[in-house]
């Protein structure tokens, strides 16, 4: 059996009148009329009415399910229907698999489905235009990534996501046994890419981490692609602006290149302006004090001030200049106020999409911050030894991508917006 297609749907026109083509797909509706059939025949590029004529081909599509595959070969011609411009005239139909029936979920969206459900029968979802629209648009926001970092003097690395020890300091951390010894999956590639800038300089990973946070909400996932990058020789500020630049351009690059899938879901893109506002944290304390919400300086922001600061400063904006008590060990602490750190941030309103800030590169001042956040510099060997081989001073940030992704297409649960997510509940498919 010959399984081969000559064209996508989408590259057809009326102005192929004549052509003959084999084009493959879904059926998404059946419709007899007299001695004539029409299929509505979809594949992943667009859509096509087929005019199935003549008795063998009609009894080949008689008892024809939805969402059955087929392969159809005949000739391009003008449309009299409404909603075509061109058709097909089948001269030969191959049924490649039938749906079975009833289907776990409509994959049209006329029969609504709840998002359990639907990621349940992830695989037919994709058939819902709408589904397949925010995958389309994700494509693209990752080949515009890679581009704009990439044009930025970065190189793609790959870190390793089994480790043999606690890479941040061991919280919601997954435990496994690897052989005879004691491994996790890692949550971020943050020691690694510190180490890689001691050679390689400007490195971007982007990949899957694991957090064993049991988090029951819209915006948490236990499985999450990061985008991550760190450079030696830039401070906090210079990664600020390439992550800013990054943001822009992605929305740009959608917008450009993903007219149709915009449409799909019904949204008006919400391009954001460069420079994105710069608000410290002294800044947003006080902002939140005069709401009501006192805070002391050193007091972490719950999600209640992030929602209310989200208020004040909606859209895109910098979070900057965290006191050093609350970040992680290896963040460097401002040079004039050593109780601040040179770190930051991205919110689009209350939702964190970004956190990064420039790091330590001085060992002996990391093993103290070790100490002083209550960890063992012992653990950390293996990471300690590359800065005592000439560690060049380094800045980065990890992104969320999911979250940008739910951002962009102005969808509130990040599930929707994940192939197939993972979350303290979900394990499959």
């Amino acid at each position: 059996m010959d399984i081969k297609k000559t064209h996508d749907i989408g590259t057809l026109g009326p102005a192929m009148k004549g052509q003959k083509v084999t084009v493959g797909g879904w059926v998404e509706d059946l419709r007899e009329l007299g001695k004539l059939s029409f299929i509505t025949l979809r594949d992943v590029t667009g859509v096509s009415q087929i005019v199935v004529a003549g008795p063998e081909n009609l009894l080949q599509v008689k008892d024809l399910s939805k969402q059955s595959v087929v392969l159809v070969t005949g000739a391009v011609q003008e449309s009299k229907a409404r909603d075509f411009t061109f058709e097909i005239k089948a001269e030969k139909i191959e049924i490649l698999s039938r749906a079975i029936h009833p289907l776990p979920i409509d994959p049209l969206g006329r029969l609504e489905s709840g998002i359990d459900n639907r990621l349940n029968a992830r695989a037919l979802d994709l058939r819902n235009q709408k589904t397949a629209s925010i995958f389309k648009i994700r494509h693209n926001v990752l080949l515009c990534i890679r581009k704009v970092i990439s044009d930025n003097g970065f190189l793609e690395v790959n870190t390793p996501k089994i480790i043999g020890s606690a890479s941040e300091g061991g919280a919601n951390l997954f435990s496994l046994k690897y052989f005879d010894k004691q491994a996790y999956l890692a949550q971020s590639p943050q020691l690694y890419k510190e180490q890689l800038t001691l050679g390689l300089e400007r490195i971007f990973e982007i990949s899957s981490f694991y957090r064993a946070e049991k988090s029951h909400t819209v915006r948490h996932l236990t499985e999450f692609t990061s985008v991550d990058i760190e450079s030696a020789f830039m401070d906090y500020t210079d990664v600020m602006e390439i992550l800013e630049k990054l943001i822009v351009a992605v929305f740009d690059h959608v917008e450009k290149n993903c007219a149709e899938d915009i449409k799909n879901l019904g949204i008006e893109l919400k391009k954001p302006q460069a420079p994105f506002e710069r608000v410290t944290y002294k800044q947003a304390i006080e902002e939140l004090g005069k709401q009501g919400l006192p805070l002391a300086f050193g007091d972490d922001l719950l999600d209640s001030h992030l929602r209310k600061l989200g208020e004040i400063h909606p859209g895109f904006y910098f979070l900057t200049d965290w006191p050093l008590k609350l970040k992680p060990f290896y963040i460097h602490e401002k040079e004039d106020d050593p109780i601040v750190s040179k770190s930051f941030d991205l919110q689009y309103g209350y939702l964190e999409l970004s956190s990064g800030g420039r790091r330590l590169h001085d060992p002996v001042k990391i093993k103290a911050r070790l100490v002083e956040q209550g960890l063992d510099p012992m653990q950390f060997e293996d990471h300690l030894k590359a800065f005592d081989w000439g560690m060049p001073p380094h800045s980065g940030w990890g992104l969320g991508l999911d979250r940008l992704m739910a951002v962009l297409t102005q969808i509130d649960n990040v599930r929707e917006v994940v192939l197939y997510p993972r979350d303290p509940e979900r394990l499959f498919p």
